[in-house]
């Protein structure tokens, strides 16, 4: 079977996943929380984010990888389930988030004695950003 990757859809995913995490991130939602519960003061925070720049980009690369990765498995499940295309974005977030993403935090927070709070506030970004690129693939 050949898998057609749509890379603008791809690049439009990455891009759609950073503006969500923008956006989960600022003081518009959760930014208050998550710094308390990271350990983060007002000080400290404009100290990091002169050295943000190369952590944007990383993230945004692996933005990428993640993107392309499931436009291949929403393609795979397109092809042989026969969902409609943003049915099938939406479960491929929701399941690659559930198999995939919410583990590997959640034994982070529990072996890292974490705060659940911080986990309910990161993992909920982790399913934000794959829906959202669940729904670009889906309508790009």
């Amino acid at each position: 079977m050949n898998i057609d990757v749509n890379y603008l859809g791809v690049f439009l995913a990455a891009v759609a996943s950073m503006i969500i995490g923008f956006l989960w991130y600022s003081n518009l939602l959760f930014a208050k929380p998550w710094m308390k519960l990271m350990g983060y003061t007002k000080e400290s925070m404009s100290k990091a984010q002169k050295e943000m720049g190369s952590m944007y980009a990383i993230s945004f690369v692996v933005s990428l990888v993640t993107a392309y990765m499931m436009s291949h498995v929403m393609s795979l499940s397109e092809h042989y389930f026969g969902y409609p295309l943003l049915m099938t974005g939406l479960t491929t977030a929701f399941f690659m988030w559930l198999g995939f993403v919410m583990p590997v935090q959640l034994t982070d927070v529990l072996f890292g004695r974490k705060s659940r709070d911080l986990f309910y506030i990161n993992t909920g970004y982790q399913l934000a950003s794959l829906i959202g690129m669940g729904i670009v693939l889906a309508v790009i």
